[in-house]
């Protein structure tokens, strides 16, 4: 559904053009120092402005509603809230007959009836990534409160198939389309036992976090695909000492779904924005006829630019999740 996390666990709510957008997280420990500005730097990440991005503008300040007093965390739930000032409704109500191609426009009219928020795509817009990030800034300091801090970083790989960004985004706008990229995400001072086998495995529980994302359609760990081209003697990492460090890292940090020490890494793949400016045709549900179609409105012309804040979020929130579990049961019987 809308909520995420055993512990420290998550639900976002709001739509794209509603009042706003939000978050509330349970389980968070009580003390840690928090402040609005906190949240600033990994906000003005995820924000517009930049080659490529929408031209949409919020002010996306965030409101902290409880679960904070006297700048640290309480232990009672943390509400955030972000308004929604800068909306264009009226572009998607001329449409909501024609669904547009590549977005949720269809099955959630048939899912939910027609009762659906259809603006901007409502529940499924990108606009619910910005409480994701809000809840990432609290999982990172979590993560960065033990004796082994544990640092997130995520990058843009390539665009288009460029790892030249530029040269990626001019082929889309030489095209008037949209485009997509790779991103790739890191995790290091993790110790080694985070996770389980199978169902809580690290890379099943990440997977499910990350294509919460829109736009995510792949994920791959360590040497991901590339293993299918590999001799079981190349893939295997060797242990070189006793603290688990290897001499390669094809696992990416994870095996038999527990962290092992080494570096976590996994990339993903952002698929092009499916709000492109090239005319398309779909089904006019109100004639039943198809027809040209343009999508209107303001979109991205690359989202993946906009995403690795958004990958470090649900990662912190995995982890800082999986280091509270870890902390509330010993990994072998006493005495032992």
């Amino acid at each position: 559904m809308n909520s995420l996390g055993r512990i420290f666990r998550i639900s976002i709510f709001g739509e794209s053009h509603g009042p706003g957008v939000g978050v509330v997280i349970d389980g968070c420990p009580a003390g840690i120092p928090l402040v609005v500005d906190d949240f600033l730097p990994d906000i003005a990440r995820r924000k517009p402005g930049a080659r490529g991005t929408t031209p949409r503008q919020e002010a996306d300040l965030p409101i902290i509603q409880s679960g904070v007093f006297q700048q640290h965390t309480t232990g009672s739930p943390i509400t955030i809230w972000f308004e929604n000032q800068n909306i264009r409704s009226a572009d998607y109500e001329k449409q909501r007959d024609v669904p547009r191609p590549g977005h949720a426009d269809f099955v959630a009219r048939v899912k939910y009836g027609g009762y659906e928020d259809y603006r901007g795509g409502g529940h499924f817009s990108g606009r619910l990534t910005l409480p994701l990030v809000a809840a990432g800034v609290i999982a990172k300091k979590i993560l960065q409160s033990g004796d082994s801090p544990v640092d997130i970083q995520a990058r843009i790989l390539e665009i288009g198939g460029e790892t030249d960004l530029d040269k990626g985004l001019e082929k889309a706008i030489a095209a008037k389309d949209s485009i997509g990229g790779i991103v790739e995400c890191t995790a290091t001072g993790l110790p080694i036992g985070l996770g389980e086998p199978f169902f809580d495995s690290v890379e099943s529980l990440l997977a499910h976090a990350v294509f919460s994302i829109p736009a995510v359609k792949g994920i791959e760990f360590g040497a991901g695909f590339r293993a299918a081209r590999m001799f079981g003697s190349e893939h295997n990492d060797a242990l070189i000492d006793t603290l688990g460090k290897t001499a390669t890292n094809h696992a990416g940090g994870v095996v038999g779904g527990i962290t092992n020490g080494n570096p976590l890494i996994f990339r993903v793949v952002v698929k092009p924005t499916s709000s492109t400016p090239k005319t398309q045709h779909t089904l006019n549900l109100r004639t039943g006829e198809i027809e040209p179609f343009q999508v209107k409105g303001r979109h991205d012309l690359c989202i993946a630019l906009r995403v690795p804040v958004v990958l470090e979020a649900v990662t912190a929130i995995v982890l800082a999740d999986l280091m509270l579990i870890a902390q509330q049961r010993p990994t072998r019987y006493p005495g032992v």
